[in-house]
């Protein structure tokens, strides 16, 4: 047993922890599934196809872009968000080379 996990994450996963939190939601999940390579979406799009008031669409979005998933650009009043490609990538190898490497 490693017992030196017992107080803390390794330092590496720390920055991951939000996003495995986010992550942890069916609907934030579908969140994230909704978008095409490269494509932006705005908050109504996502609210107009999930079965959720446009509130509880918003605070999931908050969840993702505190975790850093989501990132968000104004044009006018428009907010277009995009997938943030790049941290999902580097958390998911992160941890699939802890498991091939440690476990």
């Amino acid at each position: 047993m490693r017992n030196a996990y017992a107080n803390s994450i390794p330092a590496d996963w720390e920055q991951f922890a939000a996003v495995f939190a986010a992550l942890g939601d069916s609907y934030r999940q579908r969140i994230l599934l909704f978008f095409e390579p490269g494509e932006r979406l705005t908050i109504k799009q996502i609210a107009d196809v999930l079965p959720l008031s446009r509130t509880a669409v918003l605070h999931h979005v908050r969840v993702l872009q505190s975790a850093g998933l989501l990132e968000s650009s104004k044009e006018g009043r428009e907010v277009f968000l995009t997938v943030n490609k790049a941290l999902l990538l580097e958390a998911l190898t992160s941890t699939v080379r802890y498991a091939e490497e440690q476990i």
